[in-house]
């Protein structure tokens, strides 16, 4: 659709069509730049899948990392993401990443409201190869009170990571916590977290922790700078004017079509294609077609498709973001991670064999479970391991719900062969297999797939076990539950350069026209660096695409604005 700026309801310098991490970065920075910025979202709240994550950022040299001497060189970082992309990803692409990540961080250190830490210990997910740090890189926020964000915090969209009776927990508490049976570390968390519980009692604090302290922070930063944000604002169409240029949007907000000018460039930060089904059938491997899929409701490839329709080139498109996951009974999808590192647990596969390491990074998990079409997978523990560990959001020493065995997600026999019956493999393979896997636990060495031998593996472990990750599956009941292909958003999208401009079939750019997050193709290629190596690429090209707008060239906010009071969320 073309259109000029005088049959535009609203027109701003900077129209971000999404308000997760990349796109709010990016308004954060236009405003900084002295950019009339307005966000839009189609979600009744903010954050998009932002606000549900674990909330890792992963940025190499950020200020927080460096104030703990955690610095790299800029050639060992690079040889790291050439090792993981395996050449799939423009050297520029990454280039702006490593270069321009930092200077993001530093933007948001000058606010108050961002405060943040490093996640000490938890590895990238490729330590060993060169450039990989074993104590990791990923940084994360500290929890927030969100009734600091006053009228906006009825907006915020909720995630998972509060407890029972306010108990707010980090990924690093997390982590301490899965030991509360183990060690007196995992007993100090628990003490921590009964205070914490006791003290929001008395406080009555709202805090957040994870991806929704992130957001909840940068929409302090976004309230500073006076930066409006529109809900249940749903982009429809982009607007061109009669060169091809990008020119601003068509989207439906309370029941009418309201048409929004953006004077220098629209950028999409409107998630992947998540729940939308017939993309997912069109691209998506086999056996990754239903729909498992942890990311925002709202995820349906909206920005997508519009940049589609203006010629823009895809990439990446038949891969996600996967997280080996189980269905609650009541529909929600619970990731697994933690729990894959059990020590007395094997994930076999449909002929009662295992089939990859179980404890290794989640997206490389998957592919092995999709490229040998093991889905679905079974997850067999003993009674020992329901005994220490928790699973599934169920805490050590509980019994799993009836809906878990209700709904065929969870199954339980005294025997393993009796198990083996129950989800449908050979008696005779499951037990060889655990005989074999057994033998390994003894050993401390999983000789088929090298189980425990990354720092990435050993993170979620045991550490009172000779390998963390191994202990002999012995004591019934036995358990088994079902473990899909699911994940945490699709990896696909639009193909952007170093500026975050999207590109055509023939690598022309459409003017105008910026993108980052899941929406873009990942500078991640098909693998994963660390943990908020999602998040951290989506905040920085966001970063850099509002740059880019910055200096572009052309006509400047003037009068007074016609969208909403500053700072609004409407």
């Amino acid at each position: 659709m073309s259109g000029t700026e005088e049959n535009f309801d609203t027109t701003v310098d900077f129209l971000v069509v999404g308000s997760g991490g990349g796109g709010m970065a990016a308004a954060i920075t236009a405003a900084d730049r002295g950019i009339d910025t307005l966000v839009i979202d189609k979600g009744a709240t903010f954050g998009g899948s932002t606000a549900i994550s674990g909330g890792g950022i992963w940025i190499p040299n950020a200020p927080t990392l460096r104030e703990k001497g955690v610095i790299d060189s800029r050639d060992s970082i690079r040889r790291y993401l050439d090792i993981i992309t395996e050449g799939t990803v423009p050297a520029d692409r990454l280039d702006a990443f490593v270069d321009k990540g930092p200077e993001l961080m530093e933007l948001l250190d000058r606010s108050p409201h961002m405060k943040l830490y490093w996640v000490k210990g938890y590895s990238d997910y490729h330590p060993e190869y060169d450039g990989g740090r074993p104590l990791g890189r990923t940084i994360e926020c500290t929890p927030f009170d969100t009734r600091a964000l006053k009228e906006d915090e009825q907006y915020q969209r909720p995630n998972s990571m509060k407890g029972p009776l306010g108990l707010w927990v980090t990924s690093k508490d997390y982590h301490d916590l899965a030991m509360v049976k183990r060690t007196w570390k995992g007993r100090k968390a628990s003490l921590v977290a009964a205070w914490r519980v006791a003290s929001n009692v008395i406080r009555r604090r709202h805090m957040a922790t994870g991806g929704r302290a992130l957001v909840a922070r940068m929409r302090m930063v976004l309230k500073d700078a006076g930066v409006p944000l529109w809900l249940k604002t749903s982009m429809t169409e982009l607007i061109v004017d009669g060169t091809g240029a990008v020119v601003g949007v068509l989207a439906e907000r309370d029941g009418r079509t309201v048409r929004i000018g953006a004077r220098r460039g629209v950028l999409l930060a409107t998630g992947g294609f998540d729940h939308n089904q017939d993309m997912r059938a069109k691209y998506l491997p086999k056996h990754g077609v239903p729909d498992v899929s942890a990311g925002a409701r709202e995820n349906t490839g909206d920005g997508i498709v519009a940049g589609q329709k203006l010629g823009a080139a895809v990439d990446l498109m038949d891969d996600a973001w996967w997280m080996p996951s189980v269905f609650h009974p009541m529909g929600a999808v619970i990731p697994l991670v933690s729990e894959r590192c059990i020590p007395p647990s094997v994930i076999v596969n449909g002929r009662g064999e295992r089939f990859t390491n179980e404890s290794s990074p989640y997206v490389n998990f998957v592919h092995d479970q999709l490229d040998g079409g093991h889905v679905p997978a079974w997850f067999v523990m003993d009674a020992k391991a329901k005994s220490r560990y928790p699973f599934a959001q169920v805490l050590p020493g509980v019994p799993f719900p009836q809906g878990f065995y209700d709904s065929g997600v969870v199954h339980k026999a005294d025997t393993l062969r009796d198990l083996a019956d129950a989800i449908g493999v050979k008696a005779d393979t499951l037990v060889a297999t655990i005989d074999r896997f057994n033998g390994f636990a003894r050993t401390g060495k999983d000789e088929d797939f090298g189980r425990g031998d990354s720092a990435y593996d050993r993170y979620y472990g045991d550490p009172t076990m000779k390998n963390p990750c191994l202990d002999e599956i012995v004591e019934g009941p036995f358990y088994a539950i079902r473990c899909e292909a699911g994940d945490l958003g699709t990896k696909g999208g639009l193909v952007t350069d170093a500026d975050a401009r999207v590109l055509r079939e023939d690598g022309s750019v459409i003017d105008g026209l910026y993108a980052t997050g899941n929406t873009s193709a990942s500078v991640m290629g098909n693998e994963y660096a660390g943990a908020g190596a999602t998040i951290g690429p989506a905040m920085v090209f966001g970063y850099i695409a509002a740059l880019h707008v910055a200096d572009v060239s052309g006509e400047t906010s003037r009068g007074a604005r016609q969208h909403s009071r500053a700072g609004e969320v409407a």
